[in-house]
């Protein structure tokens, strides 16, 4: 991550940004704080740092179908035997 200001726009040279609010978990901010104070940036320095460190990198799309055919089976029957299989196990001590 590259620290260093995101600007929103320009006017006469200067940076103009627009004020926002977010909502964290407090764990979460804690986390950020220290992380920010390690990094030597304000909160709100490393907040913009990461809003325009994602908007940077271009999206890759999933295809959903590549969860699909993730493995072989080996031709189980389990959906067709299920109801056996819980009998079995069941029963077993």
């Amino acid at each position: 991550m590259t620290v260093g200001r995101a600007p929103t726009g320009r006017h006469d040279g200067v940076i103009m940004m627009a004020r926002t609010q977010v909502t964290l978990d407090p764990d979460l901010l804690k986390k950020a704080k220290r992380r920010a104070a390690e990094l030597g940036v304000s909160l709100a320095e490393y907040l913009r740092t990461l809003v325009a460190d994602d908007l940077a990198r271009p999206r890759t799309p999933v295809d959903p179908a590549s969860v699909f055919d993730l493995g072989d089976s080996g031709g189980g029957d389990v959906a067709r035997e299920k109801d056996r299989y819980v009998g079995e196990a069941m029963a077993s001590p």
